[in-house]
């Protein structure tokens, strides 16, 4: 009988597969349970999560580029106690799994309150710390950047909560491996990249830039082959798992994943083009796992 097995196991978390939208391209989950029962994911990553709430930048902030899109939508949210209080009382209406809480800040404290807060959440099965975010003034990236700041960010969150630390790392440096050997060092389950690179365009008319942030964070399928490089050297220097994504938008796409070295794999630029997205990679899976003779994806 060809049977074919798509769990993955996430730092201790069984996954019924390893498709998993990512921070920011699903929001808080039931704005696509109107398209689909969103239960058939392996989880998602909900939008990124403050302190205090956020407008986000000003705009334009999205911009078509080939083969992908800048955005500078610079953590737009409501805010921590707002998420607790409003957002996940509705997700768990449509989504009866363990969700990743994605959270930012602009000070190790910040991250501190957020992870604590979020932590005592029974949805939360996971928390992704996004050091990374290349769209924000004085956080985010500003730590991701530095394997010391990175540390530090990771071992303070860690004294704090007791579900497993996801460390989202940013390509926008000259070794990613220093920085997610630092954060295992410090303590991290995991690490989860890649988070956008810093990209920009320039309207040729106004001779501005298109982005009112003059820089943004470019994603989709024009950043696959980076990711799979990046995720291909942190998966083989540290001992933690590694959560792959950037320009993933197909079966084939979260197999070359996996083998680069990846226990799961974000998907996030692919929901903004086809909001069925994840799910027809989740339905195509089986069939790609018997074209490239995979029955288990744990063995890769």
């Amino acid at each position: 009988m060809d049977v074919t097995d798509t769990r993955v196991t996430l730092c201790g978390v069984e996954l019924d597969n390893p498709v998993i939208p990512a921070s920011g391209c699903f929001g808080y989950g039931y704005e696509f349970a109107a398209y689909y029962d969103i239960n058939v994911l392996g989880t998602f990553s909900f939008k990124g999560t403050t302190r205090e709430p956020r407008f986000g930048n000003p705009t334009p902030r999205i911009a078509e580029t080939p083969s992908g899109m800048l955005n500078a939508v610079g953590l737009q949210n409501p805010g921590v106690e707002k998420v607790i209080a409003e957002e996940l009382p509705k997700l768990a209406e449509v989504f009866h799994k363990p969700v990743m809480a994605n959270v930012s800040g602009f000070s190790v404290d910040e991250y501190v309150d957020v992870c604590r807060a979020l932590d005592a959440e029974p949805q939360v099965g996971w928390l992704e710390v996004n050091v990374s975010c290349p769209n924000v003034h004085g956080g985010g990236m500003s730590f991701g950047t530095d394997p010391a700041m990175a540390a530090k960010v990771t071992e303070a969150v860690k004294r704090e909560v007791k579900k497993p630390v996801i460390v989202k790392l940013s390509p926008n440096v000259t070794d990613i491996v220093a920085v997610a050997k630092a954060v295992e060092a410090a303590g991290a389950d995991g690490v989860s990249l890649i988070n956008t690179l810093l990209g920009m365009r320039i309207d040729l008319r106004s001779r501005r830039p298109v982005l009112a942030n003059v820089t943004g964070g470019l994603s989709g399928p024009a950043v696959f082959p980076v990711a799979v490089r990046m995720v291909y050297q942190v998966a083989h220097a540290v001992k933690i798992p590694v959560v792959g994504m950037g320009g993933v938008s197909s079966a084939e796409n979260v197999l070359e994943m996996l083998m680069a070295g990846a226990s799961a794999v974000e998907v996030g630029a692919a929901n903004h083009v086809d909001p069925f997205a994840c799910k027809k990679i989740i339905e195509t899976l089986p069939d790609a796992m018997r074209r490239y003779g995979v029955s288990r994806l744990s063995d890769l």
